[in-house]
């Protein structure tokens, strides 16, 4: 109880300072909990069960990002499962949609509230791993007491968000421990590795969005994320990542209204008159290639002459 008061001390005495609030994010986070969500850190309060039909609508709304992310998280689990973690996936309300964990921890952690049907959103929660990832967009890691709520100090959280194929927050991955050994890197491991499946779950939703399109890696400053780009067989960009959207400096409308490939990621291809040019060239190429340089056939291929295909590799120098 002493433990529990001197926090909640701690909680306002923080969250007072404006300083504080501005230069530390889980300051800011304890700020947003006192004055937008009217939470007390000294609330005896566990998270939320959210009703049946809620649950329901919620998990079958986000049906294909749980398949998506079911191997991913069942190799993670594989990985961190038996040091006394359990890994949580919630939408982007902060309701749990799935978990696992080792059946001698499951006691303890629905105790806690990390159990399907619970509401880790900071609104519900106060600042919490789930819940700020979503709030803030970025991972985060929240270790025993810079969680907000008192009755929450056992916990440390290492959570990611999980971006769509427009590149909006829709999940969260989380990795949480109740362990009271438990270090600032170890939990700098954690964090490295649920935000790296995060990152492949991306890519998972990113290519299931756009079947049959080509997917372009875009160069971008920050490694650790997930810069891509669908592009249609006429080069038209059809979605971005975050990341890509970022480095290219591109949006829904940009996209919507049609934008080559080539020019967003500006690629130099001479005047755009060359365009018709380019792409006969590399329809020639293309029809070459699949016959392995017989002509003949590769003219019955582009339904043009045998004579008319060989003025067409020498204007083109493809010999």
């Amino acid at each position: 109880m002493r433990q529990q008061s001197s926090h909640s001390d701690l909680v306002y005495a923080t969250a007072s300072q404006h300083s504080a609030a501005a230069s530390s994010p889980i300051a800011a986070s304890w700020r947003r909990c006192l004055d937008l969500h009217q939470l007390a850190p000294e609330e005896g309060r566990r998270p939320v069960l959210v009703d049946e039909a809620a649950f329901r609508d919620a998990r079958e709304r986000m049906e294909h990002l749980v398949t998506a992310c079911a191997d991913e998280v069942d190799r993670l689990y594989q990985t961190v499962g038996r040091s006394g973690c359990c890994i949580v996936l919630s939408d982007r309300d902060g309701i749990v949609l799935d978990r696992r964990g080792a059946a001698g921890d499951d006691a303890d952690f629905r105790e806690l509230g990390l159990w399907q049907q619970n509401l880790w959103s900071e609104a519900s929660a106060g600042t919490n791993g789930i819940g700020t990832a979503l709030a803030d967009e970025r991972a985060v890691i929240i270790h025993r007491d810079q969680h907000f709520l008192s009755s929450n100090i056992e916990l440390s959280c290492a959570t990611a968000p999980i971006r769509d194929h427009r590149g909006r927050v829709t999940a969260a991955l989380d990795i949480s421990t109740c362990r009271s050994d438990v270090t600032e890197m170890t939990l700098s491991i954690l964090s490295h590795a649920v935000r790296d499946v995060a990152a492949r779950v991306e890519t998972i939703l990113f290519r299931q969005a756009f079947p049959g399109a080509r997917i372009i890696m875009v160069p971008s400053a920050h490694a650790a994320t997930v810069a891509l780009i669908a592009v249609d067989c006429d080069d038209l960009i059809l979605g971005a990542t975050k990341a890509a959207r970022a480095a290219l400096k591109l949006d829904d409308q940009r996209i919507d209204q049609g934008l080559p490939a080539a020019d967003a990621l500006r690629e130099s291809r001479g005047e755009a008159s060359s365009d018709l040019d380019c792409a006969e060239r590399a329809a020639l190429r293309r029809a070459l290639s699949r016959t392995n340089g017989n002509v003949s056939q590769a003219a019955q291929i582009l339904g043009i002459s045998r004579a008319t295909l060989h003025r067409k590799i020498k204007r083109f120098s493809l010999q």
